[in-house]
């Protein structure tokens, strides 16, 4: 499969490149998603982080998606759909986005294709054994979000966000019970997105397994995007 890019280099490019991250819970989609963003400068786009802004904006979407999150009950694909539509019209998108996290289902990847043309879709295969060690590990900072593991890359202080001084917990949901539970469900809903893409010729699958510089330089040379900064 040709590069997606080839004259994209290290984010200076003028070309488009609209990009989507598939892969399992605790695959690494959100620290390749990052990387990207940095490498190529153009947005990376994520379901939490639209619903959050929009509804922070108070969009009609996103007073939409309040009303379903505040009853604690999930967002309809019409209004997820609704807010990933108006996020991607917006200016800083113009030049490309990294969407992680969305589509979810063959239905919005559907959805997706009537207002947004994709350039590569990045599977991050994962071992189930390697994910469960790395979710079951994962510390999250209560205040900012951010992201720890008891061993890979603990806090310098127990307990306490390095970033922001804020408490660094354990989320309910990174057990192992919790953890097969989302990679059944991944596989039931969101695993064939990936014949769906390969169908169109627009899949790529990345080993996922490797430390993330070697995956984020596995990912560029895909995408044809030049070493040199």
């Amino acid at each position: 499969m040709a590069p997606v890019a080839r004259a994209y280099a290290a984010g200076g490019g003028a070309e488009s490149m609209k990009l989507m991250l598939l892969g399992a819970p605790g695959a690494g989609k959100g620290t390749q998603a990052k990387m990207l963003m940095d490498r190529l400068r153009i947005p990376q786009i994520s379901t939490g982080d639209m619903l959050r802004g929009a509804v922070a904006q108070q969009t009609a979407m996103g007073l939409e998606a309040k009303r379903y999150m505040d009853a604690g009950e999930l967002v309809p694909d019409e209004v997820v759909i609704g807010i990933v539509r108006d996020r991607l019209a917006e200016p800083d998108c113009a030049k490309g986005f990294i969407l992680d996290g969305f589509p979810r289902t063959v239905v919005q990847a559907e959805a997706l294709e009537t207002f947004a043309a994709l350039d590569r879709v990045l599977d991050v295969q994962v071992s189930e054994e390697r994910i469960v060690s790395r979710l079951s590990g994962r510390r999250t900072c209560r205040a900012c979000g951010a992201i720890y593991h008891v061993v890979n890359s603990p806090p310098s202080v127990d307990g306490v966000c390095d970033q922001c001084g804020g408490v660094v917990y354990q989320r309910s949901d990174d057990n192992e019970a919790s953890i097969r539970e989302r990679l059944e469900q991944y596989r039931a809903k969101t695993a064939p997105l990936v014949a769906w893409y390969a169908d169109k010729g627009l899949l790529a699958s990345v080993d996922g397994d490797a430390d993330p510089e070697d995956v984020q330089a596995t990912i560029l040379d895909l995408l044809g995007v030049s070493d040199q900064s």
